[in-house]
């Protein structure tokens, strides 16, 4: 049996698999968690990140305002289901107007690291980059320095050091929307200055159709014994647009660029109405998990059909059994 590494979590959200779920993953009864119009300002609430803080959970949102202008925003929550988030967008400040001065922002993820929590999200500038900033409560938000030149997405950071640097995941992409995509690793010493870019994951043809145009990593990876648990998405054109799916993989420890196991099937797929109709018709995009080392629980938020904000469930062991049974 794997075993996660990393704090318990007593208080994870969770629900027990009913006898109709036959897939690794399995959703909240209840979904959608956040509705479209959660805030009075929002068109739709969702691809967002959730993280434990203080005796509940911490979150940053993607709202898109009425207008659909793409923002991001913080709440809070006692039970990691429902939520408060705050009405008016983060505002965050720094040292340079230049970084600071906002375009858009969307698709956001958290990762605490020694003793603060970043916060990496698509930032406007001069077309799609990393942005990246921190904050120590929820309260206050720092902007540091974008990560990358434009054109990149999906910027999700590793919960510690590897070796002696940080590190992240992301997904190169273009102006547009991206019809191509494979997955990157890159390390730095500073959280500003990243290099030592390494190929890590390819889009499949034909065996694996689901993830033939573009993947992109989701939720920060889960650090187990066995190696770094990575829930990715993975798109196909069909005739009707894109589709978004869920995938998993494990990334060596010490080489997260180098895959060692990694799921053929998907794991995740739109197949509920809330996820098959909205803004963007059938899409599941994975932002951020949960997770209790003791149980090996992990609950996953997800945003569906860039519409609304949703909770499933699966076990370490269980995406480690699919990938084993359903090998790429």
């Amino acid at each position: 049996m794997a075993k996660i590494i990393g704090n318990k979590l007593k208080n994870i959200p969770w629900q027990e698999r009913t006898e109709e779920d036959s897939m690794p993953i399995w959703r909240y009864s209840k979904n959608p968690i956040i509705n479209r119009n959660a805030i009075p300002s929002s068109n739709s609430i969702f691809n967002s990140a959730v993280i434990p803080f203080e005796d509940g959970f911490a979150g940053v949102f993607r709202c898109d305002s009425k207008s659909v202008s793409m923002n991001i925003y913080s709440g809070f929550s006692k039970d990691g289901i429902h939520w408060n988030i705050n009405h008016d967008p983060i505002e965050f400040q720094g040292e340079n107007e230049e970084i600071l001065r906002k375009e858009y922002r969307y698709d956001p993820r958290v990762c605490f690291i020694e003793d603060r929590y970043y916060i990496t999200w698509c930032n406007g500038y001069h077309g799609p980059t990393i942005g990246m900033g921190y904050t120590f409560d929820f309260k206050t938000f720092h902007q540091t320095e974008n990560a990358f030149l434009p054109y990149n997405r999906n910027g999700v950071l590793f919960p510690r050091k590897i070796g002696d640097y940080y590190a992240m995941l992301s997904r190169p992409s273009d102006t547009g929307h991206t019809p191509f995509g494979d997955i990157f690793y890159s390390q730095s010493k500073d959280m500003e200055y990243w290099g030592h870019h390494r190929h890590v994951m390819s889009t499949v043809k034909g065996k694996s159709a689901w993830q033939s145009t573009k993947i992109g990593p989701g939720p920060v990876p889960i650090e187990t014994d066995e190696g770094w648990l990575l829930i990715y998405h993975g798109v196909i054109t069909t005739c009707n647009g894109y589709v978004y799916r869920m995938g998993c993989a494990l990334l060596d420890l010490d080489q997260p660029w180098k895959v060692k196991m990694r799921s053929s099937d998907y794991i995740l797929a739109p197949y509920e109405l809330y996820e098959c109709v909205g803004d963007v018709p059938n899409v599941v995009f994975p932002c951020a998990t949960l997770t209790d080392s003791e149980t090996g629980r992990i609950a996953i938020y997800y945003g569906c059909a860039d519409t609304v904000t949703s909770l499933a469930f699966t076990t370490v062991d269980e995406l480690m059994k699919y990938m084993k049974e359903n090998p790429l």
